[in-house]
């Protein structure tokens, strides 16, 4: 059977090779029935009523409709932690940028005019007005512990820095990758309070907004730095720029442009590059493409944003993958639907995350279309798929 996956950004080739060879890869294709995406926002595209997943090759997702696909029983899949270490080598150069005021001082030579004499002479006389502070010994307060987070912390631990760290929502896996030597601060006030430098790495949601706004960078030590690599919305850029003109803020030294701030001499703005090398690139589309892959297969989902990690070995030739809601009375449903039917349960499995679950069921013997017609007219079934081997 022949897969059509439209890429909406270029894909690493890399990513790309993982998928089967029946697999038709176009960037214009009709009727895909999976979408591969980076940065491309979707919210105003028209996404044909055939695709069954979306892949985002990153870990951002809010450049993806997430509650309209769900409503449509579509898997929307990113690829956390494989564009980490890029991530976590640009905050540590953004930290070095700050505390060494790179960013003016590249200004100030660029600026220089005369012949070579006149021009050393001038560094001699100008590198006073950047003497900056070494990391080791400084402290760190990273927000978010997740895989930048936490291979952050161990970074800033190898150059000699004390590192304090809070995330109310750490998993138990982010909790075991994190270093021994990590503190526990016991709020975002708290973390602010204690740290020279202050790293974020959280998803933007309402919770996050404006994370850093007036009132913390009020408490902030006089002089601190403060980095962000993970959205934009999550700082108050006005905070941020009050800051900086009082004194309060050393640096902020970002991954996105603001007219606001791009005219003041302590603020560095990237281009976004937080997962701009070509390892994170390929790591991130290999990942999604093996999800997605997987999951037009054989049902499995792993890494997926709106629907749970759910997956189950291959014991017949007869599955289906059903994305549902998380009601009272689903599994009985349908397996008194395929019981009347005849057909005989060989496996199953179901679970659920929030409002959304999923079940696989294999069965022993082929599964006629009007038996998965009455599983779709099952109340709260999102969509049925058919996946003989």
């Amino acid at each position: 059977m022949t897969r059509k996956i439209q890429t909406l950004n270029a894909i690493s080739k890399k990513g790309l090779s993982r998928l089967p060879e029946n697999y038709v890869v176009s960037n214009d294709g009709t009727d895909p029935d999976a979408i591969l995406v980076r940065s491309q926002l979707m919210h105003e595209l028209p996404i044909p009523s055939s695709v069954l997943a979306i892949g985002r090759a990153g870990a951002g997702t809010n450049n993806i409709p997430i509650k309209a696909m769900s409503e449509r029983g579509v898997v929307v899949f990113n690829a956390p932690g494989a564009n980490a270490n890029a991530v976590k080598e640009l905050a540590i150069a953004g930290m070095l940028i700050g505390t060494r005021n790179l960013y003016p001082a590249l200004n100030f030579v660029n600026g220089l005019k005369g012949d070579d004499e006149a021009l050393h002479k001038q560094v001699e006389a100008g590198k006073k007005h950047f003497v900056g502070h070494e990391l080791s010994g400084s402290t760190l307060g990273i927000i978010g512990l997740g895989a930048i987070g936490s291979m952050l912390a161990e970074s800033a631990i190898q150059l000699g820095m004390n590192v304090i760290g809070f995330d109310p929502d750490i998993t138990v896996d982010a909790a075991w990758r994190l270093p021994a030597h990590v503190k526990k601060a016991a709020s975002v006030d708290d973390l602010v309070k204690r740290a020279d430098f202050v790293s974020i790495h959280v998803p933007f949601l309402p919770a996050t907004k404006d994370l850093i706004d007036a009132e913390r960078v009020k408490l902030m030590k006089k002089g601190c730095i403060l980095l962000n690599f993970a959205r934009d919305g999550i700082v108050n850029e006005q905070a941020v720029l009050d800051g900086l003109n009082d004194g309060k803020l050393h640096a902020y030294v970002c991954d996105f442009a603001s007219n606001l701030l791009r005219q003041h001499p302590r603020f560095v703005a990237l281009p976004h590059l937080g997962a701009s090398t070509e390892e994170a690139e390929e790591n991130c589309a290999i990942m999604v493409a093996d999800q997605v892959a997987d999951y037009l297969e054989n049902g499995n989902i792993f890494n997926a944003v709106n629907f749970p990690n759910i997956a189950m070995l291959r014991e017949s030739g007869y599955r289906l993958a059903i994305a549902n809601a998380n009601v009272p009375n689903m599994l009985g449903q349908i397996s008194t639907t395929l019981a009347d039917a005849g057909l005989n349960i060989h496996n199953m499995v179901n679970k659920s995350r929030g409002d959304l679950a999923f079940t696989l069921v294999d069965v022993e013997t082929a599964v006629p279309q009007a038996v998965i017609d009455q599983l779709n007219a099952i109340s709260g079934v999102l969509r049925v798929r058919y996946l003989p081997s």
